[in-house]
């Protein structure tokens, strides 16, 4: 039997998934780092020979070989602009990584160890739908500033994923059909999927909703207060905007389930404040049904929040006139890593070229 083995680096672990090529999970499993041992590379590249012996040893666990191996697939980084799909991991493609283009993180190890596990056992390696996935249509990136154009970073990989899922289960047609995801976890990625593109998204660091970490759209008085405040240099402003925002700056917690706790304790704040986020969730939703025309076959509620019926009840109460509301919770990236590799492997699909996609 021959297996697809799976890699996605996270901040302080490595999750692990060896798929057989019947499309069979076989086995997943999470690799822990110690965070002193992470805290001691200087780069998040360097932590790569720690990494990649970690997973040989997960593999020799399960009396894998590399012999067994049809091919790799690791979760992509921080690339340059590309439109989604699967491709195949170049040296063009590492050196942009090794270079962060467009930034460090732990997503940027994906393509570099596949391609390290792939080479020594002498098969393609793949990465799906990076987060710096680009589909966006040119009226979606205006803004009203000439020369300033809207980009575009959300949970490709998930969302996509999640649509593919509910296309097979539902009998819809992914590249024909349009759909509305909602990405909610730490931050949040919403937009319109028009046959098969995410052709605009709220991008989760810079705007939207606030969530539980993120701030979210601000008007621009208050942005412009805090940056001349004398209190926050560049870092620090980013910082409070992208991880101490939304409920960590409302209840001083970015755990949904305490929040709901306290709602259920009779703390009234605390439900204002989810019930807020619920309506920018809903605002946002109800703007990609604009976007697509009202034309949406459904509206995909995914990632760790969805875990939450009160969050999604709430939602669903003010976007379900739209279309049917389809509940994902969690993440699908695992899954979806595999199953672009599966369309190649199968002819289903060709793999893209990343140089080719740059340059168009």
């Amino acid at each position: 039997m021959k297996y697809v083995l799976v890699i996605n680096p996270g901040s302080t672990s490595t999750k692990v998934a060896i798929y057989s090529t019947a499309s069979v999970e076989i086995h997943t499993t999470m690799v822990e780092h110690p965070s002193e041992e992470i805290k001691g590379f200087d780069r998040i590249l360097d932590q790569a020979p720690l990494r990649k012996n970690a997973i040989v040893q997960a593999l020799r666990d399960r009396g894998i070989r590399k012999e067994d191996i049809a091919a790799v697939a690791g979760r992509g980084g921080l690339l340059r602009p590309i439109r989604g799909g699967t491709y195949l991991v170049t040296e063009s493609m590492l050196d942009d990584l090794r270079e962060a283009v467009q930034g460090e993180h732990a997503a940027n190890l994906g393509a570099i160890l596949a391609k390290e596990i792939a080479d020594d056992a002498g098969v393609n390696a793949y990465i799906v739908d990076p987060v710096s996935c680009d589909e966006l249509g040119d009226l979606a990136r205006f803004t009203g500033l000439k020369g300033e154009e809207r980009g575009s970073l959300a949970h490709y990989l998930n969302m996509k994923g999640v649509v593919r899922k509910i296309c097979r289960e539902q009998n819809f047609d992914f590249m024909q059909d349009n759909f509305i995801v909602a990405h909610l976890g730490g931050g949040f990625s919403i937009g319109p999927v028009e046959k098969g593109r995410l052709i605009d998204v709220n991008n989760a660091n810079h705007g939207g909703p606030f969530s539980p970490e993120r701030a979210g759209t601000l008007p621009h008085g208050i942005l412009l207060k805090y940056a001349y405040s004398g209190e926050y240099d560049l870092r620090a402003l980013l910082k409070l905007l992208q991880r101490n925002g939304g409920l960590v700056s409302h209840l001083g917690t970015s755990d949904a389930r305490v929040v709901e706790r306290r709602i259920h304790d009779g703390d009234e704040y605390a439900q204002k404040v989810y019930e807020a986020m619920a309506y920018q969730i809903a605002k946002e939703i109800g703007a990609s049904a604009a976007v697509l025309k009202g034309k949406v076959k459904a509206i995909l509620i995914t990632g760790g929040l969805a875990y939450s019926t009160m969050m999604t009840g709430m939602i669903r109460e003010y976007v379900e006139f739209i279309a049917p509301v389809f509940v994902v919770p969690g993440e699908y990236e695992m899954k979806a890593l595999y199953e672009g590799v599966r369309r190649v492997l199968s002819g289903e699909e060709e793999a893209l070229s990343y140089e080719e996609e740059v340059l168009k």
